[in-house]
């Protein structure tokens, strides 16, 4: 359906749109009554107009607005019968539709132009003879199906964007106009998201349904939708959107869900959060849980590298901090605190809102009070309590040469979590390293599957191989059930982020029946290596005999082995059939020696060598993903894995060392070669210890304790010499330099 805007009023609007101030909106109490807005501080929207100018940030805002708004009204009022998903027409217009909607409310507010009230008016009115006609949207799955979109969380974005701008422009219309579409669209539409099985759960698609019912009963002045939302509908408080702050976030803000859904899900936090402190303000929303939505936009921001989120579980790697939710956290989370490490972020953006919380943020930025945001090692413990797993942060150097380990001990993540318990992802030199796959999806690409997940996502990218751990028995932890995976959680027994010895160890136990493994992770620098190295300590006890793959899914071009490969060049064998085996080509096999297994890669003009300690027996496939993938839904990513068979208990010990420079366009080449020249582990009563000796001899060993009591002594003896220490680990430095 479209309804061409008259070009009368469409040509005066924009002409008269161009002053900042083109007239003073009418206040709650000049006109309308009760039915002002709720969920924005309307004099102080009619001063932004007035100071746009000095502020870079709003004013390119303004301008961002303006041209789309202004664009929106020449083509006229669009509203089509729903048909298809992610990216179809109809999609894509019923988004625009409502950041048209949204951005309308504000330049009414901003500039008194009531031409944008008007268009507003038009769009809501077709709305209203548009969506009493609708049921489930056609090409719809399942139990979270829409009216409006192919799935309801589109539903519930809609009215959180629909409710505010309908509250920007609610006291324009008459109570005949009002009326209709109080109860021809915000109304049906909040009980169509309190009817659907999402509603009442703990989950991100729950959070964007209260906060959008919740702003509803806000601007309706229902208070029965706000309790709805905010307590459930049986307002036992065991669900909505109060209960879902108190579930979903761990006592440092981590989402469950993992970095990329907490950028997503952040937005409706906060934005219904800022409704609330507005309208219910003895809620004291923002102090809740010991400030945690504030802590959660912080961590936010951590769970980022170069700007881009670490692309764990259901994430696609492209998504920055230049994101929609991000704009609208950061500027409400400086107007609660006024951290200047929010501005720094703010002008790494570029962008921030058209509200009054976003001037502050383009003032302060235009006044240089940004201070850099404080980007650091940290443990992020998951779960309400913190006692299920943890995601721990190594981070070494500036932000523009930082090598960055992220160990992914968290909790299973609900759906959207992977199946790779004490997995982990290594950043440096501004590029990912070591890699993890994250989503199988193109989002809102409607030839792929409408943007769905792809069906790779559950034959592949969640599959354990598919991540860096370990595999037993060529079968995902918890056979791949993610209800069961929720059950048990890692243990994060350590954790160190400060001087040379940044570290961290987590445990593992009935991932697998009888099979529990520990992981220690631990960034080392050390004199005579420029950049810190990576060393892995993965331990394994198990109740019987099985095979134990170890993957390490890497970004570069293939240098060299320091052992012989047969190499599959006629034909490419598939690894296995099944739990993401399916998907593997095998390009080549080796059987490295205990003193010679090496792998060097190049990467944006840097060297990484990955120097084993293979378990005896063990053997070393490099393969690739995209067998059986007749649709080329995989991307083609490299894989070495380490792999025996036929034991109980078994240690895969590995060292990544960083090394050198390639420039193609100087046609130079330094430090090629690892300065590595050999790596030992031993096992003491209750320690394991591996020393790294370098090309001149100099010695690190690092002595890592079963037992992580602070106070706790320790003793080995390794090579007729003596090692003595308290605590979880050890450090000792020796030989020649």
């Amino acid at each position: 359906m479209r309804w061409l805007f008259s070009a009368s009023l469409l040509l005066g609007g924009i002409a008269s749109a161009s002053p900042l101030v083109a007239g003073t909106p009418a206040t709650a109490a000049q006109a309308g009554g009760d039915a002002g807005p709720v969920l924005l501080d309307s004099s102080a929207f009619s001063k932004i107009g007035q100071n746009v100018e000095k502020s870079p940030l709003s004013d390119k805002e303004l301008a961002r607005i303006r041209k789309q708004v202004d664009a929106a009204m020449r083509e006229g009022v669009d509203v089509p019968i729903p048909r298809g998903a992610g990216g179809a027409p109809a999609h894509e217009q019923h988004k625009r539709n409502y950041a048209t909607l949204y951005g309308a409310g504000l330049l009414y507010r901003i500039t008194g132009n009531k031409a944008y009230a008007d268009y507003a008016r038009q769009m809501l009115l077709a709305y209203a003879k548009l969506y009493p006609t609708l049921g489930q949207h056609p090409d719809g799955r399942g139990e979270a199906a829409g009216r409006l979109f192919w799935q309801s969380l589109n539903d519930s974005v809609w009215l959180v964007y629909g409710a505010q701008g309908y509250d920007a422009i609610r006291d324009t219309l008459s109570p005949e106009d009002r009326k209709t579409i109080d109860d021809k669209v915000f109304r049906p539409m909040a009980a169509f998201l309190m009817a659907g099985k999402t509603f009442g759960i703990i989950h991100n698609h729950a959070t964007w349904a209260c906060a959008g019912v919740g702003m509803t009963g806000y601007v309706l002045r229902d208070r029965s939708l706000v309790d709805n939302a905010l307590k459930g509908l049986d307002q036992s408080g065991k669900s909505g959107f109060l209960r879902q702050i108190d579930e979903l976030f761990s006592p440092d803000g981590y989402y469950t869900e993992g970095p990329y859904y907490q950028r997503y899900a952040i937005q409706p936090f906060m934005v219904f959060a800022h409704a609330i402190a507005l309208n219910d303000p003895a809620q004291r929303i923002f102090e809740r849980r010991d400030g945690v939505l504030l802590k959660a936009t912080r961590a936010t921001i951590q769970q980022t590298y170069d700007g881009f989120f670490f692309p764990l579980n259901d994430a696609l790697a492209d998504k920055s901090l230049k994101t929609d939710e991000l704009y609208a956290s950061v500027a409400i989370a400086y107007a609660q605190s006024h951290d200047p490490a929010y501005l720094s972020i703010a002008r790494w953006q570029g962008r921030t809102t058209l509200s009054p919380e976003g001037l502050e943020v383009a003032r302060d930025v235009a006044a240089g009070k940004d201070k850099p945001f404080p980007f650091a090692s940290m443990l992020l413990r998951d779960g309400p309590k913190g006692d299920q797993g943890a995601m721990a942060i190594l981070r070494s150097g500036s932000q523009d040469d930082a090598q960055v380990l992220v160990a992914k001990n968290t909790a299973q993540g609900m759906g959207h979590g992977h199946f790779d318990k004490l997995s982990w992802i290594l950043y440096d030199n501004g590029n990912p390293i070591v890699t993890d796959y994250g989503a199988a999806r193109f989002l809102n690409v409607e030839a792929k599957d409408g943007g769905r997940y792809l069906t790779e996502n559950e034959s592949w990218a969640k599959q354990t191989i598919a991540h860096n751990t370990l595999v037993v028995n060529q079968t995902s932890d918890f056979g791949g059930d993610w209800r069961l995976g929720q059950t048990r959680a890692p243990r994060q027994i350590a954790f160190a982020d400060a001087g040379a010895t940044r570290i961290g160890t987590a445990e593992m136990a009935e991932a697998w029946p009888g099979v529990t493994f520990r992981r220690t992770l631990a960034q080392l620098t050390i004199d005579g290596l420029k950049q810190p190295v990576v060393l892995d300590i993965v331990t394994v006890h198990g109740d019987k005999p099985a095979q134990y793959d170890l993957p390490l899914h890497y970004a570069g071009q293939f240098i060299d082995t320091t052992f012989p490969l047969k190499s599959n060049v006629a034909e490419r064998p598939v690894l296995g059939a099944k739990a993401g085996y399916q998907h593997l080509w095998v390009d080549a096999t080796g059987t490295p020696g205990a003193d010679n297994a090496a792998f060097t890669w190049l990467n944006g003009g840097r060297f990484y060598t990955y120097r084993m300690l293979p378990p005896p027996g063990a053997s070393v496939i490099f393969a690739e993903s995209g067998a059986n993938d007749p649709k080329f839904n995989l991307r083609r990513e490299p894989v070495l894995i380490e792999r025996v068979s036929g034991v109980k208990d078994t240690a895969f010990i590995s060292l990544l060392e960083p090394h050198g420079a390639y420039d193609p366009s100087a046609e130079t080449t330094s430090g090629s070669t690892s300065r590595i020249r050999a790596l030992a582990h031993s096992r003491s009563a209750d320690a394991d210890l591996v020393t790294i000796t370098q090309a001149n001899g100099h010695t690190t060993t690092l002595a890592v304790a079963d037992d992580a009591e602070p106070s706790k002594p320790h003793h080995a003896v390794v090579d007729g010499k003596n090692f003595d220490w308290k605590g979880h680990w050890g450090r000792f430095e020796g030989g020649a330099k």
